[in-house]
C-alpha cells in the first residue's frame, strides 16, 4: 500500500524545480557539493570524517508501522555488528535527498521508492556502485531477474533491492469462484479469457475493476497497460519503450492497448462497465466480489490490495481469498513476466566500513525476517526463508515472483514525471471514456520532453 501512496506524491512536487535548479548548479561547481569533504570515487559525497564510527545513517520514505518493522529487521544485526543504524523517514522523500545531497549533507544510504531519482543523482556522480561495495555476481543469482537492470547507468548498477512489491496478481473470492466454475491455473490470457468468458455467460461480469483514485486518477490503468507491454512484446521492447529509443504510440504498443481493450470494454467483462470503472476508488475494487451473490470475481491488482479488502476477508485470507499468476499471452512473450516495484537501497559513503557492511546486510537474503513476519513485506530474493511470511498467501505471493522469468519496474515509475504521473495516467481515463488506442498513445508521446 505505501508503494501506491509514494507513487501519488509525485503528482505535485513544489520543491522539484528549486531542487533541479541546485543540482545543475552543483554538477557546474562539483567541488560545491562535498560540503568542505574530500571527494571520493565517482565523485559522490565522501563523509571521511564519519567513517568507523559505528554509526551509519539511513534516509528513506516509509514512516508509521513501516518504519518500526524495518527497525525490527535491523536489531539483531545492530547488536552483532555493534553498528548503530540511524533511519530518518521524510513523505517528501525525493526533493529531500537531492536537497540534501546538494548541500554535502548526504546519508550514508537511502533507500529510493522509484529508480528515477536514484539514477539521476547516478548520472551527477554522488552514488557508489553497487559492484564496488557488493559481490554483484551473488546478487544477480539470488535477486529475482530484472531488478538490478532498474538502477543501471552506463553498464554499471547503482542501487540494489531490500524490499518488493509485485503487482501482476489476480485476486478472486475462493468459495465463491470455484462455485462459478472459475479455475486457479492459466497457460495463457486466451485461457483465462476462456474461462471468463464461461462465467460471464452464467450472468455475472467476471472483472471487478475501480480506477478511482482523486488527483492520481488513471494509475490502475497505466498498470494494465504495463502488464500487457510486457506480454505481448516482451521486456526489450519493454525496456525500450521506458526508455523512449521507440514512441509511445509504436505499433507494438497499440497492440498492448488492443489486448486491453478486449478485456475491459468488451461487453459485460467488468462489472458496472467503463463508467463504473472511473468512479469506483481503487481500493474498493473488489468489495463486490465477497458480495451475496458476487457481482464480478476477480481483480488484477498489486500485493498491497490485502489492506483493502472487507475487515472480515482480512481476517481469514488464507480461506477467503485465492491468486494467481497473471497469464502471459500465447504468441507473445514466450516467458511469464513480472510486473513490479521496491525499494532500492544506495550507497553514497562508499569508504565507510560499517555503511558497507550495513549495505550488506540490507540487500541479502538474510534482511527482512521480522517485517516478513508482521506482514506487508517481500523479499526480492528467491532464496529468502519463506517460512517468515505469516500466511500461505504471501507465500504464494513470493512463489509466483521466484518462479517468474523476468522482473521489470513499473514502467510509470521509471518514465518522464510529465508522462509517468502526468499525462499516462490522465489519458488513461480518456481513453476508458472512449477515446481510441491511437489518440491516448499519440496524445502521451506527444507530451514526452523534449530532450
Amino acid at each position: 500500500m505505501a508503494q501506491v501512496h509514494r507513487r501519488r506524491q509525485l503528482v505535485a512536487m513544489g520543491g522539484a524545480i528549486l531542487t533541479t535548479t541546485l543540482l545543475s548548479a552543483c554538477l557546474q561547481n562539483p567541488n560545491a557539493s562535498d560540503g568542505g569533504g574530500a571527494a571520493g570515487l565517482n565523485g559522490y559525497v565522501d563523509n571521511t570524517q564519519k567513517d568507523g564510527d559505528k554509526v551509519v545513517t539511513i534516509l528513506g520514505a516509509f514512516g508509521g508501522d513501516e518504519k518500526k518493522a524495518f527497525e525490527a529487521s535491523l536489531a539483531e544485526f545492530e547488536k552483532s555488528s555493534g553498528i548503530d543504524i540511524q533511519y530518518t523517514d521524510d513523505n517528501n522523500f525525493t526533493t529531500i535527498v537531492k536537497t540534501r545531497v546538494t548541500a554535502g549533507d548526504a546519508p550514508d544510504i537511502a533507500l529510493f521508492p522509484q529508480p528515477g531519482g536514484l539514477i539521476e543523482l547516478a548520472e551527477a556522480g554522488k552514488i557508489q556502485p553497487i559492484d564496488s561495495v557488493l559481490d554483484y555476481d551473488t546478487l544477480a543469482t539470488t535477486l529475482v531477474p530484472g531488478f538490478l537492470e532498474s538502477t543501471r547507468y552506463k553498464g554499471r548498477s547503482y542501487g540494489a533491492p531490500m524490499r518488493m512489491a509485485v503487482k501482476s496478481i489476480v485476486w478472486y473470492p475462493k468459495p465463491a469462484w470455484t462455485e462459478a466454475g472459475g479455475k486457479t491455473e492459466f497457460t495463457s490470457l486466451q485461457d483465462l479469457a476462456k474461462n471468463t468468458d464461461e462465467i460471464k455467460g452464467k450472468g455475472t461480469a467476471p472483472w471487478c475493476m475501480g480506477w478511482g483514485s482523486d488527483a492520481a486518477t488513471g494509475w490502475v490503468g497505466t498498470d494494465w497497460i504495463e502488464e500487457m507491454v510486457l506480454r505481448v512484446s516482451g521486456p526489450d521492447v519493454y525496456d525500450q519503450w521506458v526508455s523512449h529509443k521507440i514512441p509511445f504510440n509504436d505499433p507494438q504498443i497499440l497492440k498492448a492497448f488492443a489486448e486491453f481493450g478486449k478485456l475491459a470494454k468488451g461487453d459485460g467483462n467488468v462489472f458496472g462497465g467503463a463508467a463504473n470503472i472511473i468512479n469506483t476508488k481503487f481500493g474498493d475494487a473488489m468489495t463486490p466480489a465477497f458480495q451475496d451473490p458476487p457481482k464480478c470475481y476477480l481483480m488484477r491488482q498489486g500485493n498491497f490490495a490485502t489492506g483493502f479488502l472487507p475487515k472480515d476477508v482480512q481476517a481469514d485470507l488464507d480461506n477467503k481469498v485465492g491468486i494467481f499468476v497473471f497469464p502471459p499471452l500465447d504468441g507473445g512473450y514466450g516467458g511469464q513476466p513480472i510486473l513490479g516495484g521496491g525499494d532500492l537501497a544506495a550507497q553514497f559513503n562508499g569508504n565507510d566500513p560499517d555503511t558497507i557492511e550495513v549495505m550488506k546486510f540490507l540487500t541479502s537474503d538474510k534482511f527482512g525476517g521480522p517485517w516478513a513476519k508482521v506482514g506487508g513485506w517481500l523479499s526480492p530474493h528467491k532464496t529468502f526463508d519463506a517460512t517468515n511470511y505469516p500466511n500461505e498467501l504471501t507465500k504464494q505471493m513470493a512463489e509466483i515472483v521466484s518462479s517468474a522469468d523476468v522482473f521489470r519496474f513499473d514502467a510509470s515509475d521509471l518514465m518522464p514525471k510529465e508522462v509517468g504521473s502526468g499525462t499516462f495516467w490522465t489519458e488513461m481515463v480518456k481513453w476508458m471514456n472512449g477515446a481510441s488506442d491511437e489518440e491516448t498513445a499519440t496524445a502521451i508521446e506527444n507530451s514526452w520532453p523534449k530532450s
